[in-house]
């Protein structure tokens, strides 16, 4: 490339101190020098030459730093991007970690986690108990026995089982005469605790043999469960939800445990009740309370609801009514009861009455002998102001489906919804 003039930028080529002396040497005697000699001024920093090859130099030298300084600048772009590129992938890394591991926690909490299911949960408490001392190594054996024994059989052991509770209750009420005006009551339920084997997660099973033990006192259902004449294991009704998954039912919910319950701790909720009774041509609802719909975040809906269903059919005058009605599965985020009846005080609040899996048969035993003053109700009753979660759910029973009703239904519930209460 011809040399260009410091001066103007053009092209000088091998003329350039010809051209530098011909168009601009009027720029270029330094006043105040009396001597008449050429001086070079850089046109960049406004250093004075006596030669114009010491410009030329000098100039190349301020190009040569420009040049440079340019490179420089982009080297700490490319510095400035692959740092932040490492950033980004150190917080994406970092982020899909939490992911994995909040999955993980998630997995585990809802029994999804291929950590085994109830046998294995059983075995492993009873010998921590024995490794605490509170089981001696015989009763260890005789338990682990009667254990593969139900599991082999499919039939609950009955080991976390009390009857007569209702009959109970009926009795108490009929000689109740401080606040309770009347009191609706389930036929009659039998209550189920969870046990070494299903506890922390098996509330649902627990309260689907609840509602079974009801039908089953039922001649009304003899001809839909001639074959579950006696209360499933837990196991067992793993494998009947599963069945029911196979024949149709809620491919959605199936999915969500990768159509696999058996030999898992997964919890269980409304919609697999519902799918698992319709399999078995129970007619059922499944009841959305999606919002509170009374002040301070309570259910006073729901409450009506429960009143409307025992008291529909029996409103006679008796203060304790002892209905046919068959009891609700009633679920909410993280447990689930059973609801066998519900109060209205004198002053026209309501209580529900509930069977919880999370009491003990020693504590439902106490109600087989109810004392006078009812202080051991409080393990049932329930007050508006005391359910107070976000959402509700609850699984109603209400007669028995024909083969095509079946049909229809498992059908529907491929786009399972709930109907909801506003």
């Amino acid at each position: 490339t011809p040399p260009e003039c410091p001066f103007c930028g053009e092209a000088a080529g091998q003329e350039l101190q010809e051209h530098v002396r011909a168009r601009h040497g009027h720029l270029l005697s330094a006043p105040g020098t009396g001597n008449g000699e050429q001086l070079y001024e850089c046109p960049m920093c406004s250093l004075t030459c006596t030669n114009i090859q010491i410009l030329e130099e000098h100039v190349d030298l301020h190009l040569e730093e420009d040049n440079f300084s340019e490179g420089g600048n982009i080297r700490d772009l490319e510095l400035a991007q692959q740092l932040q590129t490492e950033e980004d992938e150190r917080q994406r890394s970092e982020e899909e970690k939490r992911e994995r591991e909040e999955f993980k926690k998630l997995q585990k909490q809802y029994g999804l986690d291929n950590s085994g299911g109830f046998k294995q949960q059983f075995l492993k408490n009873m010998e921590r108990e024995v490794d605490r001392g509170r089981m001696q190594p015989f009763e260890y054996h005789k338990r682990k026995a009667d254990m593969l024994e139900s599991l082999a059989s499919g039939i609950d052991d009955g080991r976390t089982k009390t009857s007569g509770v209702i009959e109970a209750l009926c009795k108490y009420y009929q000689n109740e005469n401080k606040d309770v005006r009347r009191v609706w009551l389930s036929a009659g339920v039998d209550h189920f605790h969870s046990s070494l084997g299903d506890r922390g997660w098996g509330c649902g099973y627990r309260n689907f043999q609840m509602l079974l033990s009801s039908l089953l006192q039922n001649s009304f259902y003899n001809d839909c469960l001639r074959d579950t004449t006696l209360i499933p294991s837990i196991p067992k009704i793993q494998s009947m939800i599963e069945d029911a998954w196979r024949e149709g039912f809620d491919p959605r919910g199936a999915s969500h445990f990768n159509n696999r319950l058996h030999g898992s701790k997964a919890w269980i909720g409304a919609c697999e009740i519902y799918s698992l009774l319709t399999s078995l041509r129970i007619k059922c609802q499944i009841i959305d309370f999606h919002k509170p719909t009374g002040p301070m975040g309570t259910h006073p809906r729901l409450f009506e609801w429960i009143l409307h269903y025992y008291s529909t059919d029996n409103e006679g005058g008796a203060k304790v009514v002892c209905t046919s009605k068959s009891p609700v599965y009633l679920q909410h985020q993280g447990h689930s009861r059973t609801v066998v009846g519900i109060e209205e005080k004198k002053n026209k609040s309501l209580c529900l009455l509930l069977f919880d899996p999370g009491c003990s048969s020693q504590e439902m035993q106490k109600l087989l002998k109810q004392s006078s003053d009812g202080t051991g109700l409080k393990l049932l009753r329930k007050f508006v102001g005391s359910l107070k979660e976000k959402q509700y759910q609850i699984v109603a029973v209400d007669g028995v489906l024909s083969l095509e009703e079946k049909a229809a239904r498992c059908r529907a519930s491929q786009v399972l919804t709930s109907e909801k209460i506003p």
